[in-house]
Formats: structure tokens, sequence, C-alpha cells
């Protein structure tokens, strides 16, 4: 599934071509696509249309796309969703919906939804107020409005976010009986963070995965958020992980950080740090990466 970086990635590629853009016509190609649209709210395309999108914002991996004050069009990438700019009536394969926008600086335009597996969606959902009253997530170079969607509001912020409370996490986190990696994947604690960046920001702290959260310090807690932010702000310089096609830039191209990794995916290669062979095990039906001797459970 895509992590905030290959998210905001897509958010940043969007936001200049469809601020601003009018929706000027709907084309639903997979009704499998709208699952998360609240039916009450109306047709998918008859409430999307003629409308103008304000902005792109994100919040750890959840995309969405204010259209005034009440509602937004929100996009959920799921396993292999893209979002794809293209010129007028250029299909993708695999196109669940295809929007036609007007965009202030660029003129017509296409945006198609792409999708493989169908685990992706976009939806229709109200804007309702954000629990501490600050802006809902990152938009670039426009401000969020202290608005966001229902689908989202569980959604802890992402430490990218300005208003990401630092101390208050790592509080948070010493309560936890689980295993740290677990915690790391908890959205509802601190968002945007998978399985490969969970991977890369234990190896770089010199955390195992299965320390117990509550048994570690506050210092050690703030050097694994700092290798949080580290690993999640190299990886959006590089584009996003792309291992195969799935994860794609709004231009079709993919991320170069898999290039870039330490641990995930790693097992039987040495250790960049110490030369002992990456090992990989079950965890939750994925796996971990990591190294037994740089990475020692305490």
């Amino acid at each position: 599934m895509p992590e905030l970086p290959e998210v905001e990635v897509v958010r940043h590629g969007l936001e200049p071509a469809v601020t601003g853009a009018l929706v000027t016509s709907v084309d639903i190609r997979d009704e499998r696509s709208l699952r998360r649209h609240d039916r009450a709210a109306g047709k998918f395309a008859d409430v999307l249309t003629g409308r103008r999108i304000e902005s792109a914002v994100r919040r750890g991996k959840f995309l969405w796309f204010p259209l005034g004050a009440t509602d937004a069009l929100v996009t959920h990438l799921g396993m292999s969703g893209q979002v794809l700019l293209r010129e007028p009536g250029v299909d993708d394969r695999h196109t669940r919906i295809a929007l036609t926008v007007e965009s202030p600086r660029h003129g017509e335009l296409r945006v198609n939804f792409a999708d493989q597996r169908i685990f992706g969606s976009m939806s229709i959902d109200r804007l309702e107020p954000t629990a501490d009253g600050k802006p809902a997530g990152f938009a670039g170079a426009s401000i969020a409005a202290p608005r966001i969607p229902s689908q989202v509001a569980h959604i802890a912020r992402d430490a990218l976010d300005p208003d990401f409370d630092r101390t208050a996490v790592i509080t948070r986190i010493r309560r936890r009986n689980s295993a740290i990696k677990r915690v790391l994947l908890d959205q509802t604690l601190i968002s945007g963070i998978g399985n490969i960046y969970a991977d890369e920001a234990l190896w770089a702290a010199r955390v195992h995965g299965e320390q117990t959260a509550s048994r570690m310090s506050r210092a050690r807690i703030g050097t694994l958020l700092d290798a949080v932010t580290e690993v999640l702000q190299k990886a959006l310089a590089e584009g996003g992980t792309s291992f195969d096609a799935q994860y794609v830039n709004v231009n079709g191209e993919s991320g170069y950080f898999a290039h870039s990794l330490n641990a995930y995916g790693q097992a039987g290669r040495p250790c960049p740090r110490c030369g002992t062979s990456i090992v990989r095990t079950a965890f939750m039906n994925r796996s971990s990466h990591f190294c037994t001797v740089c990475q020692r459970k305490r």
C-alpha cells in the first residue's frame, strides 16, 4: 500500500493542476471504486460535476480535495490506486473513474483514477471540524482549512505535519504494551507509516521491532521519531518507493527510494552498518526485516 511519501508525491503533482479547477464531467467505469461513497449524499457524478476544487490536502496516507466548506472529494489509493494527469481523452489501463477538469493554469485536463486491484476508491464525504481546531493536513502552497473528511477524522497527524505534537505522541507511545513496530503502524497514533518505512526507521534508530513500547525511554522513542522523520523526508525527496508499476506519480513515473533501502526487502544481504545479514521474519501477515546485531531487543 502506498505510504506517506508516495501519497505526498501524488498530492504534490496534482496540486498545481487541480487547484481552482472546475470539474466538467465524470465518467464512472467501475462502480466498485465508489464503495466508500455515501449514496445518501447523492449520485457521485451528479454531486461532483460542476464543482470547483479548492486545493489538494493530505494527512498521513489519505488524500482529499475540498469542494467548499461542507464536502470534499476523498481519494484512497488502496494497494494499487493511481491518480494520473493526462491530456483530454487519454485513457490508462485499469482506469476506473475519469474526471475532466478545466484548470486555470493548464486548461482542459483528464484526471484518471486507475486501480488494478480495486482496493482504492473515490468518494464525496462531508467535512467536519478538526478535533484540535488546527489545519487538517498538509496542503502545499495553500493553507488547509481546519476541516477534515469524516472518513479521515480518526487518523492521527503524521510526523511531517507542522502541527504534529511530538511530546504528546511520545507520552502515548510509552503507555502502550505492544511491540514498537505495531505501535508505529497504528494510524490513530501516528499516521503515514507502513511496513516499508517502519522497518527502515527501526533500522536507522537501532531499535528491534518487537521491543515493548512501554519499556522504551522518552529519549529512545525521540530518537526513533527522528529516524521516522528522516526516512520519510528522504523517501519523499526520491519520489517514493516503487517495486513494480503499481505505484507511480501523476505522470506515470516510478520513485527510486527502493535503491536506498537498508532493511526492508534486503533479507540475506549485508547490513550497510555492520555487515551482518539482514533477516526476515513473519509479522502480522507481512514481514519484518532487521539486523540481529544492530537491532538487539533490550
